[in-house]
C-alpha cells in the first residue's frame, strides 16, 4: 500500500531492503507474519542513501530504523525478525505456547538457523559461483550444500514444517537460502531426492504472503515514494 501523505507515516519504522537479498527478503517475511507496518525503502547497493549509510555506517541490507528521532537501529536480518516477532506473533512462529521449563523452541530454531547462517550459507555462496563461472568443482560444491538439506529433507519426512507440523521461525529464516539453492541447477533440483523440500518450498513460493513479500516496488531514491509494508 502506498501512502501520500508522509506525515502518517512518521511514526513507522523504516526498513531499508533489497528486493533479492535474502537476508532482507526473511526480515520481510518476518514483519509480514507480524502484521505490523513499516515504512519500506527499496534501495540497489551501488546508490546506496546516504540516510541508510547515517543509520547503519556497514552499508548492508537490511537496516530498521526504529527512530528517527534517536536512531535506534537493527541491522542484522536474523535480529530484525525477532524484533518483529517479539512484537507481535499471532502465528506463533517463536513456538512461545509450546515453551515449558523443561524446553526452549527459540534456542533450539537458533541453533538450526546458526547452521544455515554460518555454514549452509558460505557452501551455498561457493556452489552459486561454481555455476555462474562454469568451474569444474560444481559437483563437489552442491554435494557439500546437499549435506545440510538432507537433514532439512529427514526433518519434513516427519512433519510439515521443519521444526514441527506447525510453522517456526526456523521455516521462514531459511526459506530465502533454500530457494537460492533450488534456482542453481534447476533442472538437476527437480529431479533431486528432496520431494519434501520441494513440496515445503513450493508452497511458500506459490503463496499470496509471498507475492506481496517480493512485490517490486519503484527505488526509493528514484522516487522518494511512501510505501507502507505489513
Amino acid at each position: 500500500m502506498t501512502i501520500d501523505n508522509i506525515s502518517q507515516t512518521n511514526n513507522l519504522p523504516i526498513l531499508y531492503s533489497l528486493r533479492n537479498c535474502p537476508y532482507a527478503m526473511r526480515a520481510r517475511i518476518a514483519v509480514f507474519k507480524s502484521k505490523q507496518s513499516i515504512e519500506l525503502r527499496d534501495i540497489v547497493l551501488s546508490n546506496k542513501p546516504d540516510e541508510m549509510i547515517l543509520a547503519s555506517p556497514k552499508g548492508t541490507v537490511p537496516v530498521l530504523v526504529l527512530d528517527k528521532n534517536v536512531a535506534t537501529v537493527i541491522d542484522e536480518s536474523l535480529d530484525i525478525m525477532l524484533w518483529a516477532l517479539k512484537q507481535s506473533d499471532p502465528d506463533d512462529l517463536l513456538h512461545n505456547q509450546q515453551a515449558n521449563a523443561d524446553t526452549n523452541p527459540l534456542a533450539d530454531m537458533l541453533s538450526l538457523i546458526a547452521i544455515f547462517d554460518h555454514q549452509f550459507k558460505t557452501k551455498l555462496e561457493a556452489y552459486r559461483c561454481a555455476k555462474r563461472y562454469h568451474e569444474d568443482n560444481i559437483t563437489e560444491c552442491r554435494y557439500a550444500c546437499e549435506k545440510h538439506l538432507q537433514m532439512i529433507e529427514e526433518r519434513l519426512n516427519c512433519h510439515t514444517f521443519i521444526m514441527s507440523d506447525k510453522e517456526s521461525l526456523v521455516d521462514i529464516a531459511l526459506l530465502p537460502f533454500i530457494r537460492q539453492f533450488a534456482r542453481v541447477e534447476r533442472q538437476w533440483y527437480l529431479q533431486a531426492p528432496y520431494p519434501k523440500i520441494r513440496q515445503w518450498l513450493n508452497r511458500y513460493l506459490q503463496s499470496p504472503m509471498f507475492s506481496k513479500v517480493m512485490f517490486k516496488n519503484p527505488l526509493w531514491l528514484n522516487s522518494r515514494e511512501v510505501v507502507v509494508f505489513g
